[in-house]
């Protein structure tokens, strides 16, 4: 089998039965293969597969974790547009306006920050189990 990264344009149709399909999901879960088609043509060709155990808690921390620096990203992306609308507006009366804008956006944030450390603490006590 040539080793070169190649389109893969066949297609091998296969039945099981569903206690069939059980053994070899298992199989696939308790390897490194990302996708069950990796592991099925790894298992077909004679190649080696290595077992390993995946931690299930790790991966869910991760979702977790993207999760909440997107909402942080989000965060800092409109605090930084409203200083730039604060700084480039004109007037008294536009800086009323920005300060109050600022003090609803910084009350938003605080409780954003509360939900987020409640999230990480939920986070760590499920990792020290």
């Amino acid at each position: 089998m040539n080793e070169e990264k190649s389109k893969r344009t066949r297609i091998i149709g296969l039945r099981l039965s569903p206690e069939e399909y059980k053994e070899i999901d298992r199989r696939w879960k308790m390897s490194n293969s990302r996708r069950l088609s990796d592991y099925a043509r790894k298992k077909l060709f004679d190649k080696a597969i290595i077992k390993s155990f995946r931690n299930l808690s790790l991966d869910d921390m991760m979702i977790e974790m993207i999760q909440l620096r997107k909402t942080l990203d989000g965060i800092a992306n409109n605090l930084e547009q409203s200083m730039k609308k604060m700084m480039t507006s004109e007037g008294k009366s536009d800086l009323k306006i920005w300060s109050a804008i600022q003090d609803n956006q910084r009350n938003q944030i605080l409780i954003k920050i509360e939900e987020i450390k409640k999230r990480i603490n939920l986070i760590a006590d499920k990792w020290l189990q």
